[in-house]
């Protein structure tokens, strides 16, 4: 399936129904009076989060959507039919903005969440509502009022609990292949992870964890440079962020380095997130010739974070590593729920 993660649509409401001209011709009614009736209301336009889609890919050659119309009054006071609603399917993490002025519109996170974006214009008035002492007989009625339209921007963003950060090449898809049942392509050359790929992992309770890879960043990624522009703003959802560093490489300080100073350019508290490091792919280093405990430490004095040693193929290290993220998820849970108390 491809991922599609921004789309640009245009989203009508439904026109009110007019409201008609009508009288009476009741055989035994000799002076009936007016008896238009209104027109119904057009129906609006609704978006719902569903748990199974995880692409805004139908929005990528669909661009317009359009509500029905109300139907028009008819005679003997009655009201024309409601224009049905136009319910349209979206992945949870999915944001609306106003495409002309930037304004965000809504943000749909939980599975059957709603948000009416446009609201069908009312139905017209029949003659019968402006039947006076002064006017028995009127012979005019209000015309449907037009629905809404808006010209949204949408964005999805992923719903993951902990995202997986790093330098190209650094091992994010090999990790996540690893931990869980998610088969993303794997290569040793950078750029291989081209969308973010998401996996649960099991804590030992058996509940499930969303991991997201996200794909590799680069320096400038925050300005716009490489993909990682396009998908910085998946990590903004996350609760924490797994930094993944290449312990083959020539400086994985300047690595650390690079990843934090995108993540503080991109804003949006990203460089504040919970954070753990793990010094990827020990099974290639040199141990003769590389002091991976030396290096540990001094990321640990760098970041303040815990530092982890692993080896995302043979799963060396990894069990530690998930400990400590299953303890910093449970102690974010607690303040959650204490916030939801008090």
């Amino acid at each position: 399936m491809q991922f599609i993660d921004q789309a640009q649509i245009q989203v009508e409401a439904g026109k009110g129904g007019d409201g008609i001209v009508a009288f009476r011709r009741e055989k035994y009614v000799p002076a009936g009076g007016p008896s238009g009736g209104n027109g119904g209301r057009g129906g609006s336009v609704i978006f719902v989060a569903e748990e199974n889609l995880q692409t805004l890919l139908d929005f990528r050659y669909n661009h317009r959507f359009q509500a029905q119309n109300g139907a028009r009054g008819g005679p003997n006071n009655c009201t024309g039919a409601a224009g049905k609603d136009l319910i349209i399917e979206v992945p949870c993490g999915t944001t609306f903005y106003d495409a002309e002025t930037g304004e965000l519109l809504g943000d749909l996170i939980e599975p059957k969440q709603t948000l009416r974006i446009a609201q069908g214009g009312k139905g017209g008035l029949g003659n019968q509502h402006f039947l006076s002492n002064r006017n028995r007989a009127p012979e005019y009625a209000l015309p449907g009022l037009p629905g809404e339209i808006k010209q949204l921007r949408l964005e999805l963003k992923l719903l993951a609990e902990v995202g997986i950060i790093g330098l190209p090449n650094a091992g994010k898809s090999t990790l996540i292949s690893s931990l869980s049942a998610a088969r993303p392509k794997i290569a040793d050359y950078p750029f291989t992870t081209l969308i973010p790929n998401l996996g649960v992992v099991r804590k030992p309770t058996g509940d499930g964890t969303v991991f997201a890879d996200i794909p590799g960043l680069i320096e400038g990624a925050s300005q716009g440079a490489g993909l990682g522009h396009d998908f910085l703003r998946h990590i903004e959802r996350t609760r924490v962020l797994l930094h993944l560093i290449d312990a083959t490489s020539d400086d994985v300080v300047r690595d650390y380095n690079t990843i934090l100073q995108e993540l503080q350019a991109y804003g949006r508290g990203l460089a504040k997130r919970p954070q753990i490091l793990a010094l990827n792919k020990i099974d290639a280093v040199d141990k003769e010739t590389v002091d991976l405990e030396a290096l540990a430490t001094q990321l640990n004095h760098l970041s303040y974070a815990p530092v982890f040693i692993i080896s995302a193929v043979t799963r060396a290290g990894l069990e530690p590593m998930l400990q400590e993220l299953w303890r910093i998820l449970d102690e974010l849970n607690a303040v959650k729920e204490v916030e939801v108390l008090g």
